[in-house]
């Protein structure tokens, strides 16, 4: 399948010229599919705005899917010296794009093996994880890669899980001489408690296997009759702390005067480093001349989502250095771009001759 139609690089910048933050992804997905048309596959937009394609008619099911929204903020878009820089160049127009080529320069045999289905995923910057979670029962995989930021030597075996708390304190308001704690001195109490919890859960772990805590709002609204306090809590959770086991020791710390709110859950996920789908990815770097590493993540990604629905081997892949992800300096280089999208077909291609289903 020829490539020549479509220029990678111009049609990234494409791409990272229409805004796409979370919930309004619809021309980006149909820009996206138009390009996957151009290219020879078939291609759609589906109900939940995705961008759909799909090439191969093999028995091997392959699902290559990356998210298409951003964070809000615009960066413009511009080519410097090798450096694309656009919001969404790393996290992650930039790994869907280089997917979408990878799979649209499979040979002829790779194509009779494999039947490779494209997702560019919405919502995924936001907790609803709405695209990822509309083709869960819609495909049935054997193989999913994740385009994730994992560098073009990097592939990412798991990603931490995440749980967000809302704490809420409402008391009856008193004089400031009265000796009692108020209802934001409360809050503060709780906190000072989960943060001494999680400190002590983290002796002696190493970074993926700690549990991070982030403290993301505090409010205290004006004082009536009532007083009302609200802070907000942000968990990154090793695999050692499902979401639904976090949740026991949150409450068990809690007075029963706070009320708390749990949302945001994703379990996390750690893949085994030997598969067909890890090998083929390493003899692909290879062949696109890197040296493969394995990494850990101590974000979320749409793998969160898809894990417990998918029991199949699956990693994040795609160039990129994720520490860009959000900033206002967000950029990819063009060559790691270009690496990627071998690199990928190389393992695409090795996984078809190794014909053989996780």
């Amino acid at each position: 399948m020829s490539m020549g139609i479509l220029d990678p690089v111009k049609f990234l910048q494409g791409a990272l010229e229409i805004p796409s933050p979370s919930g309004e992804e619809r021309l980006l997905a149909e820009y996206l599919a138009e390009g996957m048309e151009r290219l020879g596959m078939r291609a759609f937009v589906d109900e939940a705005d995705n961008a759909r394609g799909q090439v191969g008619h093999g028995p091997l099911q392959v699902v290559l899917l990356g998210h298409i929204d951003t964070v809000p903020g615009v960066i413009p878009v511009r080519l410097i010296e090798g450096k694309l820089f656009g919001r969404g160049a790393v996290d992650a127009k930039g790994p869907f794009v280089a997917m979408i080529f990878a799979a649209a320069g499979l040979s002829e045999r790779a194509l009779s093996r494999l039947t490779v289905h494209l997702v560019g995923a919405t919502e995924e910057e936001v907790p609803s994880s709405k695209g990822a979670r509309f083709v869960t029962g819609r495909l049935k995989p054997d193989y999913v890669v994740i385009g994730e930021p994992s560098g073009w030597e990097g592939i990412t075996l798991g990603y931490k899980g995440r749980l967000l708390v809302r704490v809420r304190r409402e008391k009856d308001h008193f004089h400031s001489a009265h000796h009692e704690p108020n209802a934001a001195e409360e809050l503060i109490s709780y906190f000072v408690a989960i943060k001494a919890w999680a400190e002590a859960m983290n002796v002696g772990q190493r970074p993926f296997d700690q549990v991070q805590y982030t403290l993301r709002d505090f409010q205290v609204h004006p004082a009536e009759l009532k007083q009302v306090a609200e802070m907000f809590l942000d968990l990154r959770l090793p695999p050692r702390l499902p979401p639904e086991e976090a949740i026991r020791h949150l409450t068990a710390y809690a007075p029963p005067t706070l009320e708390l709110e749990f949302f945001g859950r994703e379990v996390p996920y750690l893949g085994p480093k030997d598969t067909p789908l890890t090998r083929a990815l390493r003899q692909g770097i290879r062949k696109a001349g890197g040296r493969p590493v394995f990494k850990l993540k101590t974000g979320t990604s749409d793998m969160n989502v898809l894990a417990p629905h998918w029991p199949v081997p699956m990693v994040a892949y795609g160039p990129g250095d994720s520490a860009l992800d959000h900033t206002p300096h967000e950029h990819l280089e063009v060559e790691e771009f270009l690496k990627s999208i071998t690199a990928l077909r190389e393992a695409l291609e090795a996984l078809a001759k190794m014909g053989a289903k996780g």
